[in-house]
């Protein structure tokens, strides 16, 4: 009797499943943002005159679905990387209040890592990095702010690279604190204002109100504080 083999079937059969399973893993998502929406934000910074805020927030979605509510632009690391910042909402409602729905209140986050082809997000670690005061600027996969201390007055320059826990610079900004809180200085994005970078070569400078500004190269994970005289000052801002 003639016997004829199941398994010249099962390969082809097999090869078909397998790289219908790859093309399926490896199929790109769709990431898109939703509209811009406009809402109140309390900044509840402690100070006397703290008042709600207009934030502009808008939906970022993986494949149709909202994934993360976002605040700000974008920032493209690479063609496949991104970062944005976060905002979301927590129950304000007080135990005593029977409220419904809840009351709602939107907040300031952290920065989130996006992989277009995988979809995932991740929470981004800047150390010092503080939700109300500090204001980031990118670039590359470097952000440069001015964080807060524990103590929620010490002010700190600060350059964190992505890939890495620990600042590759963590410099105490001399003779500058957080305002105090009763006054109207303390203000979100009070720490200093958003430090500006350059390239060839990589630096970034501080210019923190009341105190001297400072420049620093950034040359792989170290950090060179450079001093410049006027005339390069005036060079560089050309």
């Amino acid at each position: 009797m003639l016997r004829i083999s199941k398994f010249p079937l099962a390969f082809p059969l097999l090869f078909i499943l397998t790289q219908a399973s790859t093309h399926a893993a490896t199929k790109p998502h769709i990431i898109t943002f939703g509209k811009w929406t406009t809402v109140q934000w309390s900044p509840d910074s402690g100070a006397a005159n703290d008042k709600p805020l207009a934030l502009k927030v808008r939906s970022l979605l993986i494949d149709a679905r909202v994934k993360e509510f976002t605040l700000g632009l974008a920032h493209e690391v690479t063609d496949r990387l991104f970062v944005v910042r976060r905002a979301f909402r927590v129950n304000d409602s007080l135990p005593q209040e029977s409220t419904s729905p809840p009351h709602w209140q939107w907040e300031r986050s952290g920065w989130l890592l996006v992989d277009r082809t995988t979809g995932r997000i991740s929470p981004i670690n800047l150390p010092e990095f503080d939700v109300v005061y500090s204001a980031t600027s990118w670039y590359r996969d470097f952000a440069a702010y001015c964080g807060v201390g524990d103590d929620g007055k010490k002010v700190y320059a600060v350059v964190a690279q992505i890939s890495r826990r620990k600042p590759i610079l963590k410099k105490p900004i001399e003779g500058q604190n957080i305002a105090d809180k009763e006054t109207k200085d303390a203000s979100p994005d009070s720490a200093c204002p958003t430090p500006v970078w350059q390239r060839t070569p990589t630096r970034v400078t501080f210019e923190p109100a009341g105190a001297p500004k400072q420049t620093f190269a950034i040359r792989g994970h170290t950090v060179d504080l450079l001093i410049q005289s006027d005339e390069e000052d005036e060079e560089a801002s050309k």
